[in-house]
C-alpha cells in the first residue's frame, strides 16, 4: 500500500499543473512567507497577469510595482482564517478573490490557496440588467399612466365634432401634429387619441413634459447617451425618449418650453428621422410620429426670439387650436358626468348633482378647464357623506356663479337668494342649527341672524 501510495503521491505532483490548469477558477498558490509558488493558466487568463512575472515575488513586492491592489496572504498567514476580497489587476480587471490557509503538522499555515473569480463580467451584467429594468420601468410607468388615467374624449359641442373629424385625418399620416390651447382643456387626451387612430396604435406611446426637464439633463433624456460620455454617465450608456418610442409615438408637452440649442437639435430630428446618442459618432435611423403641444402664443415667441421659426414653421403643417371649455359650454355638462361616474366607480359611492350645482358649473368659466374639473369632480366625490352634491359643497370661489345674473338685480340681491338657499338646504339636511353651524363654518349665532333675515325656521 505505501508504494501505491508513494507512486500516486509523485503522479500528482508529476501533473500538479495540468490539475490546476483544468480548474475554472484562477489559482493563486503563495507560501507562508508571501513567496508566490503557483498560477494556473485560468489566472492568468482572468488577471492578464502571467506566471513569468509572479513566480518566485512576495505578493507585497506585487502590490508595490502595481500588478494588483491588495493581497489576502499576509491576514490568512497572521489569523489562519479564510477571507475574501475584491482585488483590481493592473489591466483594470476586477476579481473576487477566496482565500484558505492550509496548515503544516504543527499547525501552522504554511500555505495560502486563493481561488479567483472573475466579476467584471458580473458587473457588466449586472449594468446590462440595469439598463433593461430601467427599459421596462419607463414602459410599465407609461402602460399604468394609459391603463388609470381616464382618456375618453367627450364631446356634444360642434367646434369639438370638427376639431375631432380633423384629427382623425392627420392620425392616419405620419405628420407631426401641433396640439395649441390653454392648460387643461386636454391635449394630453386628444395627442393619445390621435395614437390610438394612427397606424402605430399597438405600437410604445411616449409623453414628455419639457416643463419638467432640467436645461442640462434634456437632451440626454431624449437623445441618450454612449459609455463614459460624461462625468457620471453610466458605463453601459442610457438610451433616451428618442429611442425608446421608436415605431410609435413620441408627445412632446410644452415644447414651447424646449430651450433654444435644443429646439435645433429636434427640428434636425423631425427633418431626418435620425439622431446619435451624446458622446457617439454613429448616426441612428429613427421611425417616431411626434406630436407636440403648448399652451404658449408661439407666434409671440418667434417674434421676441424664444422660439425658433424654422421649427415654428415645420409644426405648423397640422395645427389644431383646442378651444377652451368656457368656449364650449355645451361639454361642460356630459364631462361631468363622465368623470362623477369615474369616480363613484373608483371610490364605490353613488353621488350626484343637484339642479343648482349643475347650473353652477355650466355658468363658471373654468379657468383651468378639463383638468381642474376633473380635480374638482373627484374631491367632491371623495369629501360627501351624502348621495348629493349641493352648492354648500363647492368651493366659495364658485358661489358667484351659482345663479344666472339678471342685469335687472343688483349684485346684493344674488348674493341673498344664493345664501339663503344653501341655508335652506343645510336645515333640510341636518335639522339642527349646530350641525348647520358646523357644516357652514360659521357660529349659531349667525345661522341664527340669517334664518331670521329670510324667514326660515328649524324643521
Amino acid at each position: 500500500m505505501g508504494v501505491i501510495r508513494s507512486n500516486s503521491q509523485e503522479q500528482i505532483l508529476l501533473y500538479l499543473d495540468c490539475i490546476l490548469d483544468v480548474l475554472a477558477d484562477g489559482i493563486y498558490i503563495s507560501d507562508h512567507t508571501g513567496k508566490t509558488l503557483k498560477v494556473n493558466n485560468n489566472y492568468e487568463h482572468l488577471t492578464g497577469l502571467y506566471k513569468e512575472e509572479l513566480v518566485g515575488k512576495d505578493v507585497t513586492d506585487l502590490v508595490s510595482e502595481g500588478k494588483f491592489d491588495q493581497v489576502l496572504n499576509p491576514e490568512i498567514v497572521k489569523t489562519g482564517k479564510p477571507k475574501s476580497l475584491v482585488q483590481i489587476t493592473k489591466k483594470g480587471r476586477r476579481v473576487i478573490l477566496d482565500g484558505y490557509p492550509v496548515f503544516d503538522k504543527a499547525g501552522k499555515v504554511a500555505l495560502v490557496v486563493t481561488f479567483v473569480r472573475d466579476i467584471t463580467l458580473l458587473s457588466q451584467l449586472k449594468e446590462q440588467i440595469a439598463y433593461q429594468q430601467e427599459m421596462i420601468t419607463r414602459c410599465n410607468e407609461v402602460n399604468f399612466e394609459k391603463k388609470n388615467r381616464p382618456n375618453t374624449v367627450v364631446i356634444r359641442s360642434q367646434v369639438m365634432r370638427k376639431l375631432i373629424d380633423m384629427l382623425a385625418v392627420y392620425a392616419k399620416t405620419d405628420v407631426t401634429v401641433m396640439l395649441l390651447g390653454e392648460t387643461g382643456v386636454g391635449k394630453d387626451v386628444l395627442a393619445r387619441k390621435i395614437h390610438a387612430m394612427s397606424a402605430r396604435c399597438e405600437q410604445p406611446f411616449f409623453k414628455i413634459d419639457c416643463t419638467t426637464l432640467p436645461e442640462n439633463l434634456v437632451e440626454s433624456e431624449l437623445f441618450g447617451y454612449v459609455s463614459g460620455a460624461f462625468s457620471g454617465a453610466s458605463n453601459k450608456g442610457k438610451p433616451g425618449y428618442f429611442e425608446m418610442a421608436n415605431n410609435g409615438t413620441l408627445f412632446l408637452d410644452e415644447i414651447g418650453e424646449l430651450p433654444l440649442f435644443m429646439q435645433a437639435k429636434l427640428l434636425r430630428v423631425l427633418q431626418d428621422q435620425e439622431f446619435m446618442r451624446i458622446g457617439s459618432t454613429k448616426t441612428q435611423k429613427l421611425n417616431v410620429r411626434f406630436i407636440a403641444a403648448t399652451n404658449r402664443d408661439l407666434e409671440a415667441a418667434v417674434k421676441n426670439g424664444t422660439f425658433r421659426s424654422d421649427l415654428f414653421f415645420r409644426l405648423q403643417v397640422a395645427m389644431l387650436k383646442i378651444p377652451s371649455l368656457r368656449e364650449r359650454r355645451e361639454d361642460i355638462e356630459p364631462l361631468a358626468d363622465y368623470f362623477l361616474e369615474i369616480f363613484n366607480t373608483k371610490y364605490k359611492k353613488e353621488v350626484s348633482l343637484s339642479a343648482e350645482v349643475r347650473t353652477a358649473l355650466q355658468n363658471y368659466n373654468w379657468p383651468g378647464n378639463i383638468r381642474e374639473m376633473e380635480n374638482l369632480l373627484q374631491s367632491l366625490v371623495i369629501v360627501n357623506s351624502r348621495n348629493t352634491v349641493e352648492l354648500f359643497d363647492l368651493p366659495k370661489y364658485m358661489l358667484s356663479a351659482a345663479t344666472v345674473v339678471d342685469s335687472a338685480k343688483a349684485l346684493d340681491e344674488i348674493v341673498c337668494e344664493v345664501e339663503k338657499d344653501i341655508i335652506k338646504k343645510a336645515l333640510e339636511e341636518h335639522r339642527s342649527i349646530k350641525e348647520v353651524a358646523k357644516q357652514l363654518k360659521v357660529d349659531r349665532t349667525t345661522i341664527f341672524r340669517k334664518m331670521r333675515k329670510y324667514g326660515l325656521s328649524e324643521k
